[in-house]
């Protein structure tokens, strides 16, 4: 069965998932994740796209990011692909790929499934047995949401900063949502949609991205 083709609509949010080849290891140490964020910070800046949640594993990322035109995600994880593997692979002297050949991703739709999306990402650390608590982990955006933490590549998506016009209850109500348990069949879905490539949304909002192809 032929693969999806790429489609990013301006001003859509996409769920990125980029894995380890034969998911081994793409990061060793915190200079390893830290050169990582360097370059995918650069590279949203280049290519004018938002940032609004992110969570480095040790053999993944997770990304939820909204591009300003069809094809700079694309360009994006290209660009992290170029320099930050010739980085990794001069330091630890190595050679060859270090990622999977085609990332994962999935558009979001904002009213609907959008916070679930950002709850799924940030809980990756405790679903993986790395730590009970996701402010445990610091590479990923979760300290930002929860408790107000600057960071200069970080863009609030404005469903998050609907959840209160004030930052102190907006961070609180973030907590709550983050503390309470994603439902299975939601899991499932946000899984499966980036691991096809199929929209992560209501039917009516997958054939509004399907009359945008056209």
């Amino acid at each position: 069965m032929p693969r999806p083709a790429r489609f990013y609509p301006p001003g859509i949010p996409v769920h990125v998932i980029q894995r380890g080849n034969n998911r081994q290891p793409c990061f060793t140490c915190d200079d390893d994740i830290a050169a990582y964020a360097h370059w995918f910070s650069e590279g949203a800046t280049k290519y004018e796209i938002s940032i609004h949640a992110w969570v480095f594993m040790t053999n993944h990322v997770h990304m939820l990011l909204t591009p300003t035109s069809e094809h700079t995600i694309s360009r994006l994880m290209q660009y992290i692909g170029r320099y930050y593997v010739r980085q990794f692979n001069y330091r630890h002297t190595r050679s060859g790929t270090l990622f999977e050949g085609r990332y994962k991703s999935s558009l979001v739709q904002d009213s609907q499934y959008l916070l679930s999306c950002l709850h799924y990402i940030e809980l990756n650390p405790v679903r993986a047995g790395m730590t009970k608590d996701p402010g445990d982990h610091k590479w990923s955006s979760y300290k930002s949401h929860a408790f107000g933490m600057p960071v200069a590549m970080w863009t609030p998506h404005s469903e998050y900063l609907a959840l209160d016009i004030s930052n102190n209850p907006r961070q609180q109500a973030y907590r709550k949502l983050i503390s309470s348990t994603i439902p299975t069949e939601v899991t499932t879905k946000i899984r499966h949609r980036a691991n096809t490539g199929l929209v992560l949304g209501t039917e009516k909002f997958r054939e509004q991205v399907e009359a945008m192809r056209k």
